[in-house]
């Protein structure tokens, strides 16, 4: 199972600004961090994930697909891409 937490923005922010909640997570979950937003937030929102439930963290990238960047399960190795295409992403979407 996975969750998506967006944390893009539309308009201008800082870093005061906080991010939305993350959701809730069973232990193990791949969590996938999407979202147009600037790169310390996703700083911010990677630190946070960190100490949560999540197996594995993921981050979108429009060209490659989902690229794993923290796991912490023997499903995901960190740098391995799932394409969008990939059963484990339409389980995801």
């Amino acid at each position: 199972m996975s969750k998506i937490w967006s944390i893009g923005v539309s308009t201008p922010i800082t870093p005061q600004d906080p991010l939305p909640p993350m959701p809730n997570l069973q232990p193990g979950e791949l969590l996938v961090i999407e979202g147009r937003a600037p790169i310390w937030r996703y700083a911010m929102a990677l630190h946070r994930a960190h100490g949560s439930a999540a197996g594995a963290v993921a981050v979108f990238d429009p060209r490659l697909g989902y690229v794993v960047t923290v796991s912490h399960s023997p499903k995901f190795k960190e740098g391995e891409i799932l394409p969008s295409e990939s059963a484990e992403v339409r389980r995801i979407v």
